[in-house]
This record gives structure tokens, sequence and C-alpha cells, in this order.
């Protein structure tokens, strides 16, 4: 492992659980917040203890609850139209403005959400037809392919500065996550233990898997292990609750307790479930027992 992967891995290893009473206090913080880079900036000086990574997660789960509640309302086809009427007028008297992304802001809506309505708008209006999902995903991933230059400029400005939606963040949230599933694997074959990945699994003809299964069980804190599941985000009630349901329990019943790691930390309630096979953890455990070699060493 080289040591840009052991920095990150190091930082992973800080303590990162967080009773509920003092999440819902950063949530009812978060609600006066944009998703905005600058957001961040507040989050860590109002809560300097806890790490950037964990923040963000955070934020990003809290606005996107908020976005589900309030997308209904911004959908509306005389809100969607107003919307657009008011970003052409604006983009028309002051043109080298970000428009678009102060628009968001001033409707409480997503920037690349809101990127993703005027485009619709723009394409309907010029071309006469509502446009297909490809293309429209193509043209917020690509801002150059729009036909207006400066709409595609505050497009791109949207997209940059929005942290919970858009295709950059896609991205992003997808090399976070195979990062952390890479780290996983290394910690495994740091302690020797054998395993089957999700790729080794498919090929099995396993449909519904964990993205580790081991070979040989472990124990952890008096728990046995048969399965680990790497989650890159914090782990609130609403995302647990829904993993539960739509995936820990399927494991259970079918390959036995498991480990679930909740990298940038999770409500410490939560981990309520280790009697019924649910262990819940912020990062690899560094205290384990193997079948063949007894405890295992940080």
């Amino acid at each position: 492992m080289d040591s840009a992967l052991s920095a990150v891995t190091d930082k992973l290893e800080t303590k990162m659980e967080i009773c509920r009473a003092d999440y819902r206090t950063i949530a009812k913080f978060i609600e006066q917040l944009r998703p905005t880079r600058q957001c961040m900036k507040i989050l860590k000086t109002q809560f300097p203890h806890l790490c950037a990574s964990t923040l963000l997660s955070i934020f990003s789960q809290e606005y996107q609850k908020r976005m589900k509640r309030s997308i209904a309302r911004h959908h509306a086809p005389d809100v969607v139209k107003g919307y657009y009427q008011r970003y052409r007028s604006e983009a028309e008297t002051r043109p080298t403005a970000p428009v678009l992304l102060e628009l968001a802001n001033q409707v409480d809506m997503s920037p690349a959400l809101l990127a993703r309505v005027v485009v619709e708008c723009f394409v309907e209006e010029t071309e006469g037809a509502v446009p297909s999902r490809h293309v429209l995903n193509n043209m917020l991933r690509e801002p150059y392919l729009i036909a207006d230059r400066l709409l595609a400029k505050h497009v791109e400005q949207c997209t940059v500065n929005d942290c919970c939606y858009g295709p950059l963040v896609d991205c992003i949230k997808h090399a976070i996550g195979v990062e952390h599933e890479e780290i996983l694997r290394d910690k495994l074959r740091d302690r020797k233990l054998s395993f089957l990945d999700e790729n080794q699994l498919r090929a099995k003809g396993y449909d519904k898997t964990p993205d580790i299964i081991l070979e040989v069980p472990i124990a952890v804190e008096g728990h046995i292990v048969h399965w680990i599941e790497s989650k890159a985000s914090f782990g609130d009630d609403h995302s647990h609750h829904t993993y539960l349901n739509e995936q820990f329990w399927s494991y259970c019943n079918r390959f036995g307790p498991g480990l679930v790691i909740y990298w940038y930390g999770f409500i410490a309630e939560l981990d309520c479930q280790r009697d019924r096979g649910i262990l819940l953890k912020e990062c690899f455990p560094s205290d384990i027992i193997t079948l063949c070699h007894g405890a295992g060493q940080s």
C-alpha cells in the first residue's frame, strides 16, 4: 500500500460515531445551507471535531432529503416556466454573472437540478421537442453540446459548484466507492484473509451479494463475521434502514452474520442489531480473531 493510500486509511480510522441527538443538531444547522462548495467551510467551522468527509456525507444526505420533499413543487409546469423566463431575462441583462447558480440559491434548488430543468426548456423551445433522457444527460456531462454558449457556461458553473447532485458528483461518488472497496481488499490481504469479492461472486452466479464474503469466517468483538459490506458514506437513520431492508437482512439470511463498514461514521444508536447478525464499524476492525491464526494484529 503506497504512502498516499496509507494517509487515507489513517484518516479513515478516526472514530466517527455520532449520537442521534448530536446528529439532529447537525441536521438542523444544515437546513439553512445551500449545496455550494462554500457551505463546507461553514460546516467545518461550526463542527470542527468532525472530519470534512463526514460532514460532506451528512450534508449531502440531508440536502437530498430536502430536495425530495420539494421536488414536486419545483417541477410544477408554471414554476418551471417561471424559472426559465427568469434565467433568460437575467442572462440577457447580466451575461457575465453566474445567474443560473444565483437563481438556484434564491429558489433553494440544487444548481445541477435547476440546470437540467433549464436545459430541457431550452431544447424544447429551440427544437420543438422534449429531449430524451440520454440527450439531456449528455448535455449536462458535456455542456459544449448545448447550442447556446452562454447557457453552456452557466450550466458548467452549476455542475462544478453543486456538491450534492450532477455528473461531476456522480463520478466522484463512484470513484470514492471503488477506492474504499480497494482499501477493504488491501486490509484483508494484509491480514492474509481468504475472501471472494463482488465480481468473483457474480462470476459464480450470485445475483445479490455483499462486497466481500470471507471463505473462512472471523470474529470481531465476540461476533462471527461471514461477510463485509463497504459503504463510503455516513450511516444515518434513513440510509441505514433502507440498506437493512434492501440488502443487509437478505445477506444475513443467505450468508450468515456480517459486518458493515460506514467509512465516514454512523449514528451510534444504529449499532443495535449485533445479536441479529449485523455489526457496524467506522473502519476495518483492528482486533480480529481468525480460525487459523488467533488474534489479528493491528
